[in-house]
């Protein structure tokens, strides 16, 4: 008796081992192909930016067939190396860019009942009050009523029927400060940007796979392999906070009054020149959508920007207004450029020029387009960890699968025989398609990776220990070799599936509710369960059914 097996099943099975030995075969070359896919990058990154690739790039790009798959599985921290920071964001900054941003719209809004209480003033307070004073006491009610009409509802579990801002009187002021709810809300919305710009700037500098979560309420953790911690901080630490303010003077004196309301910043080129400026900005540059490096009418380095709808709005009123006027624009508290608005700019875009060189500027635009950190960063703890403890972790990794492989090898080649070497063959065809998976979609190999490939190859056996198992009962109630290999395959694939469901289940879990490491021990172990299952029941069994109808045995020990 034959066992059957159909074509298209047998060139299915066989299709998807060879698609997974070639997807992992680039990992063995990895010292030739990462710096390859890097030139390729990089090759690509000048092509959009209308750049020509280096000899270099281009020599670099042809050490790899184009035809050949060249993903390779990326080394986390552990592995390769890399820096560690520890960042905390200052919240209480943003509360007084609130405060700030918040006394013009509460200005204008007097403005309308000026005749009640007369000329207001905001007066000196703490960096998250708003503190306002009015001419005439009398009008002190009309004037909190004003006030309130600028607050808005809170939209949110902890902060039902809460507004945004508290408006009390204080004696012959008003005090606007930002609720307890609205402080909350405002905490969890920083946190979130600081991470989400963060995480641009590291993916736009080229940088693979890394690690950005957020520790307690105001902390940060970022991991990135084959970094220096300077570097990082470099790409990092830049705040890159772009605001367009109204010039009020200029001036040569740094120890200058500046005014309530106003700001004394330096001349981001000329150290002795400073510049009186309204502390509010016209636009900053959370309203601009693009900014890419270019070069001004002189050929000098410069970067192009665009403003989105309420930006390009905002600025064309404002430059329209003020012809023959300054206009300052600020980058991190410093003023690197000043120009005469000449005429209205309605278009929505601009350049900014200034005593850049190519890098630059570059490195400004990718900052610009990833957007202003909402607050300042300490940076609490940095570390940079080394190639050769990186090192140290792939031997050991190493060290440990070999051992695990030869182990469990042992053991099915002691415990089936020849059927035995039939599973260790389909549980290396099972490492090379997990491998080939991995590399295909990018994932991070740390150290808990290994250790999820480790046990891939425990799961990959005991799949077929079960059915192993079930063919020898099979035999023993005197079924034929083939019928015994056909219910063996068939009912154990029940208990198989189920005991994969159920590990499943757990690695979903951990990489639901889990991070960094944990998160890459649940991938591995995750899609090692598919491929275990794969080379378990299919792979295993053609590799029977191939031995069985050629060798033809009248009895098969398993």
């Amino acid at each position: 008796m034959q066992l059957l097996m159909p074509l298209w099943t047998r060139i299915l099975i066989w299709a998807v081992i060879a698609l997974g030995v070639l997807t992992a075969a680039p990992n063995a070359f990895y010292s030739r192909i990462e710096p390859r896919n890097d030139a390729v990058a990089a090759i690509e990154k000048a092509a959009e930016a209308g750049q020509e690739a280096t000899p270099e790039q281009l020599a670099l790009a042809d050490t790899w067939p184009s035809y050949l798959p060249s993903a390779l599985m990326n080394l986390g921290l552990d592995l390769r190396g890399g820096a560690h920071l520890l960042a905390e964001v200052k919240l209480a900054d943003v509360y007084k860019q609130r405060m700030d941003i918040l006394w013009p719209e509460a200005r204008d809004a007097l403005r309308d009942i000026r005749d009640t209480v007369g000329p207001v003033r905001r007066e000196p307070s703490a960096p998250d009050v708003l503190r306002i004073s009015i001419s005439r006491p009398e009008g002190l009610t009309a004037a909190v009523d004003k006030l309130k009409s600028l607050t808005s509802s809170i939209v949110s579990l902890t902060g039902v029927g809460a507004t945004d801002y508290e408006v009390v009187v204080d004696g012959a002021h008003i005090v606007m400060t930002l609720s307890d709810a609205e402080k909350a809300a405002t905490d969890t919305r920083t946190m979130q940007q600081s991470l989400e710009i963060i995480r641009r700037r590291v993916d736009a500098a080229g940088t693979r796979e890394p690690t950005i979560q957020r520790q307690g309420n105001d902390r940060i953790i970022i991991e990135v392999p084959g970094s220096s911690a300077k570097e990082l901080k470099d790409i990092i630490g830049t705040t890159a906070k772009l605001t367009f303010n109204t010039v009020v003077r200029r001036t040569t004196n740094p120890n200058e009054e500046p005014g309530l309301g106003n700001v004394l910043l330096p001349d981001a080129d000329v150290p002795t020149e400073f510049y009186v400026l309204e502390e509010a900005p016209v636009v900053t540059g959370e309203e601009l959508t693009d900014a890419q490096p270019s070069f001004d009418q002189n050929n000098r380095p410069a970067v192009n920007f665009s403003f989105d709808v309420t930006g390009a709005r905002k600025f064309g009123e404002y430059t329209g207004a003020n012809i023959g006027e300054p206009f300052a624009i600020v980058l991190d508290n410093k003023v690197i450029s000043a120009p005469t608005i000449q005429s209205a700019i309605n278009g929505g875009s601009g350049i900014i020029t200034g005593n850049f060189s190519l890098e630059e500027s570059t490195k400004l635009a990718v900052l610009l387009r990833a957007g202003a950190l909402p607050a300042a960063m300490t940076f609490l703890e940095e570390r940079t960890v080394g190639p050769e403890l990186g090192q140290d972790s792939i031997d050991a990794g190493k060290l440990a699968g070999i051992i695990g492989l030869v182990v469990v090898a042992g053991y099915m080649m002691l415990s089936y025989g020849i059927f035995g070497l039939f599973a260790n063959l389909a549980l290396a065809v099972n490492i090379l398609i997990l491998i080939g998976i991995l590399s295909t979609i990018g994932a991070t190999l740390t150290l808990p990776g290994i250790a999820g490939i480790v046990l891939t190859m425990g799961m990959a056996v005991d799949a077929n220990v079960l059915i192993y198992e079930r063919i020898r009962e099979e035999l023993r109630e005197g079924r034929s070799p083939a019928r015994a290999i056909e219910i063996g395959f068939e009912r154990a694939f029940s208990a198989i599936m189920d005991s994969n469901v159920t590990g499943l289940i757990t690695a979903i879990i951990m990489f639901w509710i889990g991070s960094g490491p944990v998160r890459g021990f649940a991938v591995t172990t995750g899609i090692g369960i598919f491929t275990s299952m794969f080379t378990a029941v299919y792979v295993t069994r053609l590799i029977i059914t191939t031995y069985m109808n050629w060798a033809r045995p009248k009895e098969i020990v398993v």
